[in-house]
């Protein structure tokens, strides 16, 4: 049997690669062209150079394959670009799913919590849909579109099954990821500042394993949603201050942070577009949010067990100090 990946270079790739090649699977990576595959870390798989956007290199990396794990996606965290991000996240992954129809193939679709919808009085459920009415990152939208296009898929026989992730902490982050730049700047004393609030975090290796259940026990045309826990940002600080032995930057409240984050992305995205951005103002307001998630579902149906998000924090410096990009501090 072999299984397809797509996006195998990104965080969540990275790991889910690993997994799969611990239990022995054969696995294709698929990879942008010309794309640095130090992520995939010398791993035995069959690597394969492809766009999702290109209907014809999907269909050639599909045929052969009994499973496909989707996970290829535009990360984007600020307005702009949301052409492309269309193209990417919603057409790319309806011909990962016309190709999966076409070799008969069974697939595991990654998506957001921001695709699913928010209730302020409890934690965040299946059940609960997306309102479109309510105010959205486009990378949240996008998300909304490709569940969208999974249930189109569903009803004509595919199985294809969501699996929803929540943020993302742990190891295998060449990016880094927002987090993982977080975590980084921490160490390195780049950090000058946090605001108090959380979101649901879930680790790396729970969410490898969420997307192999899902696979394995998920029925088709369901979405199951995979969280470890909710991480409030000075619990975060506080793993960071013991692990980096580095203290705590200042704290300030989210409104003087809002305001400096409307100030701040509006000269970057002007002058350095290109450049990430950790407190822009919807990175704020998600934080202030606070939103739960609860993985009921994913226990009850899957057998999902998450571990610890302070072993997941830990795991990701590690690597980082593994890979020199901060030093080790005992």
């Amino acid at each position: 049997m072999t299984t397809l990946l797509t996006g195998a270079t990104g965080h969540v790739g990275a790991n889910l690669l690993r997994a799969l090649s611990a239990r022995g699977e054969r696995v294709r990576a698929m990879v942008m062209p010309n794309a640095d595959v130090a992520p995939l870390g010398g791993l035995a798989a069959e690597v394969v150079e492809g766009d999702v956007r290109d209907r014809a290199a999907v269909d050639r990396a599909v045929a052969g394959c009994e499973r496909v794990f989707h996970v290829a996606a535009r990360v984007q965290t600020v307005r702009g670009r949301e052409r492309e991000l269309y193209e990417t996240n919603v057409l790319g992954t309806r011909n990962v799913l016309d190709a999966c129809k076409k070799h008969n193939a069974r697939v595991v679709v990654t998506s957001s919590l921001g695709a699913v919808g928010h209730n302020p009085d409890r934690p965040s459920t299946e059940e609960d849909g997306f309102n479109p009415f309510e105010h959205h990152l486009p990378y949240e939208a996008s998300k909304a579109w490709v569940e969208h296009e999974c249930l189109k898929a569903a009803v004509e026989d595919l199985h294809v099954v969501i699996a929803v992730s929540t943020a993302v902490l742990g190891p295998n982050d060449y990016g880094p990821s927002r987090m993982g730049r977080v975590i980084l700047d921490f160490s390195n004393r780049k950090l000058s500042a946090y605001i108090p609030g959380g979101f649901e975090f879930v680790s790396a290796q729970d969410l490898a394993e969420g997307h192999m259940l899902a696979m394995d026990k998920g029925r088709p045309g369901q979405r199951y949603i995979f969280s470890t826990s909710f991480l409030s940002v000075d619990d975060l600080m506080s793993m960071l201050e013991s692990m980096t032995k580095q203290p705590r930057p200042k704290r300030l409240s989210p409104t003087v942070m809002m305001g400096l984050a409307h100030v701040s992305t509006f000269v970057l995205n002007r002058v350095a577009p290109e450049r990430p951005q950790r407190f822009t103002p919807d990175a704020v307001r998600l934080l202030q949010m606070q939103r739960r998630a609860d993985c009921s579902k994913a226990r009850n149906e899957l057998g999902y067990a998450p571990t610890s998000l302070e072993s997941a924090v830990r795991a990701a410096y590690e690597d980082f100090v593994r890979r020199g990009l901060t030093p080790a501090r005992t």
